[in-house]
């Protein structure tokens, strides 16, 4: 199952387990059963402290298989086979279950086994799904640290009765006791948000009475991480609020244009970010939403919604942007139930049906050709006269036999029957007339808007767009607040032009900052 490069590497990891691990599959005679015993043998092979057995239970999902410690009863389990993005999550939850400790601050530890009552989590995935990961090994971590916490990932590519039972078009989807409990990516954070009712509170307590930051960051992106390093590297003190680190860099599958690096995906850039980010001496406050800004006075104020306020000398601002919305009737209210917004993540929730793609530039011609592949038939709407993506891609696009291609045409009205997205109705933009296709899925792929709902009326200048207007060198309209990234007027919205802009902005902080607080001539004589 595994060649001999992959086994190397593994057994390095493996030969750090402090406990042994049981293994313990539930199959039957199918080909699945055979392929996840023929994984599972060639870990187990790999040490001495790692033994497999098979158990009879009939409740058990098969394939599945979960992981303990001889005479304990660990809440682990894989239903499916953890390949693809998920095997990142079956060797961290081996190497937890063997006693590697989790990489958590010792307050999220305690949280986690301060919850009381019984807790058991089970999330759908996709392999392809690169937002899954972050879900599953989360759960799974709760689940080792606290006995009282159970997690099984399940594959809705093998468990399709399931999937289409409760009606799942998205991933992940996470339920906790049978009900659902979320959908979409959730960190840690995130997770114990919810199940701790005290948490905010006890959040916003701690980050208020923090003292003043030299350098304030809001966003915990590419342009975040990267005006945080260059800030800590001047030896001032730094900290970053942001939702989510990563940004919308976790939303993104492939990454081939990265200078130095060939090919990365989204999900690991980001993780190596917040690495390096860490090595320094920054006050990270992830999890945490602004919700507005105030300019004036000795420090710049920023509220988080949790009600909490933190100060800064300066503040950068790199809050980037998120994917746009069609704002039409039936979009919001189907999303997760066949609208969605990432193909990589739900597209195989579409095998063999039939779906459209919202957006002629270059990610909605991607999406249309990488969902070709998958579904039963792909109707490209372009709402202009012509496809904007670049000629490689359309000519790729055209040469798909199950692809149509429809322009100007206006999406109208997203309909289902209450439970699932059933057709589309769109406008020829040429004849005016209402044309209805039938298919049971949406991805919307139609750009993104900067995040700066927040910050009107603080007085930070923004453009008709929404973007927040900057110089170059990143200063804004307000003195002492400067901006980097996505969120700005910066054309060409890419990583590594992100990256370079967060730097640029962190130094001219660093400058203000010298400029405001350097003696003045009467205080020198």
């Amino acid at each position: 199952m595994l060649d001999a490069n992959l086994k190397s590497q593994l057994k390095s990891y493996i030969d750090k387990l402090a406990k042994p691990i049981e293994i313990v599959a539930s199959t039957d005679d199918g080909d699945k059963s055979r392929e996840m015993l023929a994984l599972l043998k060639d870990i187990a092979d790999l040490s001495d402290n790692i033994a497999l057995r098979e158990d009879g239970d009939a409740n058990m999902r098969k394939p599945s298989f979960s992981l303990t410690n001889p005479g304990q009863d660990v809440g682990v389990r894989f239903a499916g086979i953890p390949m693809g993005h998920e095997f990142n999550s079956f060797v961290l939850a081996l190497l937890q279950v063997g006693g590697h400790p989790p990489k958590l601050s010792d307050e999220q530890i305690e949280q986690i086994r301060g919850l009381e009552g019984e807790y058991r989590f089970e999330t759908y995935i996709s392999l392809s799904c690169q937002n899954c990961p972050e879900v599953v090994q989360a759960l799974n971590t709760m689940a080792v640290i606290n006995p009282n916490i159970s997690h099984e990932m399940i594959d809705g590519g093998l468990f399709q009765e399931e999937v289409n039972e409760k009606q799942i078009m998205g991933v992940p989807a996470a339920y906790l006791n049978g009900e659902s409990f979320g959908q979409g990516r959730m960190t840690i954070t995130d997770i114990l948000r919810k199940l701790d009712s005290g948490a905010d509170k006890r959040d916003a307590e701690k980050i208020s009475a923090k003292e003043p930051f030299d350098v304030l960051i809001v966003g915990g992106g590419p342009a975040g991480a990267s005006a945080a390093i260059y800030s800590a590297r001047k030896g001032i003190r730094t900290g970053i609020v942001a939702d989510r680190f990563g940004g919308q860099v976790m939303d993104t599958m492939g990454i081939e244009n990265f200078i130095s690096v060939k090919a990365t995906e989204g999900p690991k850039l980001a993780a190596q970010l917040e690495e390096h980010v860490k090595t320094y001496d920054v006050d990270i406050m992830d999890g945490q939403l602004a919700e507005s800004l105030k300019a004036g006075g000795e420090y710049t104020e920023v509220t988080l919604k949790n009600g909490a306020t933190v100060r800064g000398k300066t503040v950068l601002l790199a809050t980037g942007a998120r994917w746009r919305e069609l704002n039409i009737p039936g979009e919001r209210e189907y999303v997760g139930r066949g609208v969605a917004y990432c193909p990589h993540c739900d597209g195989p929730f579409f095998k063999g049906k039939p779906v459209a793609v919202i957006g002629g530039g270059n990610s909605g011609v991607e999406a249309a050709i990488d969902l070709a592949g998958i579904v039963k038939h792909v109707t490209l709407i372009e709402f202009q006269d012509e496809l904007r993506a670049d000629d490689v891609l359309q000519r790729k696009l055209r040469s798909l036999p199950n692809v149509d291609i429809i322009t100007s045409a206006q999406t109208t009205e997203v309909n289902g029957d209450g439970n699932k997205v059933t057709s589309l109705t769109y406008k020829d933009r040429k004849t005016e007339e209402l044309r209805q296709i039938d298919l049971d899925g949406v991805f919307v792929q139609i750009g993104l808007l900067p995040n700066t709902d927040w910050l009107k009326g603080s007085g930070v200048e923004l453009t008709r767009f929404g973007e927040i207007e900057i110089d170059t060198h990143g200063r804004t309209s307000l003195p002492g607040v400067f901006a980097a990234g996505d969120v700005t007027t910066v054309p060409y919205k890419q990583i590594v032009i992100a990256m370079g802009e967060g730097s640029k902005a962190a130094l001219a902080a660093f400058d203000h900052l010298i400029r405001t607080s350097a003696p003045t001539a009467s205080d020198a004589a």
